[in-house]
């Protein structure tokens, strides 16, 4: 037992060893990113801001929704519902990055930095799961309709236990990021970030995670079940079947436009830690690629009302409901405007018709 622990303890020492030499001989420097702090005050706020914006009022308007008008909920009322909310916690968060963004550093203390990194990551991997979860259950009330396993358990109280599973697979998968945040004293400027303590393994991990669960994962299964769907819509003899596909399409391509460039970046940063790309060229290349496609992913919940809920005429004609209850003198000014001009068009078209019947004759 005395040599196993003296030959553990030697190999460790061998590896941490070759590890600082490692970094030398790749010459893994610390560089100057003022520029992209520069740029980064004015840039992330502004956008942060609008995403946020934009975001909250259309997943609200989805929870509204939701909530007033489905009394009788179903599976796809709880995936939305559950998407909406995972949408809004993420949204919640980007104030007080951008916060951190505009005076680079923290400025809200030990305690909220893990919990906005919480709502930040359980916002995340929330979103990107019940995306998940909305495809298979499209896969198996379109493939498997007349399968009667899934008909039986494809009920609201089923449908809520495995939306507390994904909240679960949501937290399982955001705990190493919330645990590991912690506020850093770095030249007298306090920054939250993810301090790993075996900074090899964990970040190297970190960025796995992010890869697997955040694109590639969702993306098979999305271009797998779809691949199946499709067929089936096309060989429906109804006439929306054209606009089905379409919709089909483009949430595929969305989310491969949206999250590809992110993930991409990511794995850059992942093999940086293995020597590649080393230069502070590259670095300052990076972190400003990883500005503007943390941007183009992060607004990605702004178009998630659009696809999965305005699309459909009924959830439409409730958000019309919604606001001519919050703002009945507006929309009775433009309920008028519009019928006002509506008859306007008649009578032109009426009068148009009358003169070129006299020119006829």
């Amino acid at each position: 037992m005395t040599m196993n622990h003296t030959s553990m303890a030697n190999v460790l020492e061998a590896a941490e060893e070759y590890y600082d030499y490692y970094k030398e001989e790749q010459n893994i420097q610390l560089c100057s990113n003022t520029n992209i702090h520069a740029f980064s005050q004015v840039f992330l706020p502004t956008i942060y801001s609008i995403v946020f914006i934009m975001g909250f009022v259309g997943n609200a308007l989805v929870l509204c929704v939701l909530v007033k008008y489905h009394q009788r909920s179903n599976v796809t009322d709880v995936c939305l519902f559950n998407l909406a909310l995972s949408d809004l916690l993420f949204l919640i968060s980007l104030p007080f990055w951008a916060h951190y963004a505009a005076v680079s550093e923290w400025s809200f203390g030990s305690f909220m930095c893990h919990m906005v990194t919480a709502l930040y990551m359980l916002g995340f991997y929330g979103s990107i799961f019940f995306m998940i979860l909305m495809t298979l259950d499209r896969y198996s009330v379109i493939v498997h309709a007349h399968n009667s396993l899934f008909s039986k358990y494809r009920s609201v109280r089923a449908s809520i236990a495995v939306a507390m599973f994904m909240w679960a697979l949501s937290l399982g998968a955001s705990l190493p990021t919330i645990i590991f945040s912690q506020v850093i004293n770095d030249s007298n400027v306090l920054m939250c970030k993810e301090e790993y303590p075996e900074e090899t393994f964990l970040l190297l991990f970190s960025y796995i995670e992010m890869n697997l669960l955040g694109l590639i994962i969702p993306l098979s299964v999305m271009v797998f079940c779809y691949s199946r769907i499709i067929p089936i819509l096309m060989a429906m003899k109804s006439q929306k079947r054209h606009k089905a596909v379409k919709l089909v399409l483009v949430l595929v391509i969305v989310f491969f436009l949206f999250w590809t460039p992110y993930n991409i970046v990511l794995f850059m940063k992942f093999l940086r830690q293995f020597g590649y790309m080393a230069s502070c060229q590259w670095e300052e290349n990076l972190n400003m690629a990883t500005q503007w496609v943390e941007t183009l992913a992060f607004s990605h919940c702004c178009l998630n009302p659009i696809i999965y809920a305005f699309v459909g005429q009924k959830f439409r004609n409730s958000i019309l409901k919604i606001f001519k209850q919050w703002f009945p003198i507006c929309f009775g000014r433009c309920s008028i405007i519009v019928s006002e001009i509506s008859e306007r068009r008649s009578s032109m078209y009426s009068n148009s018709s009358v003169v070129s019947s006299t020119k006829i004759v």
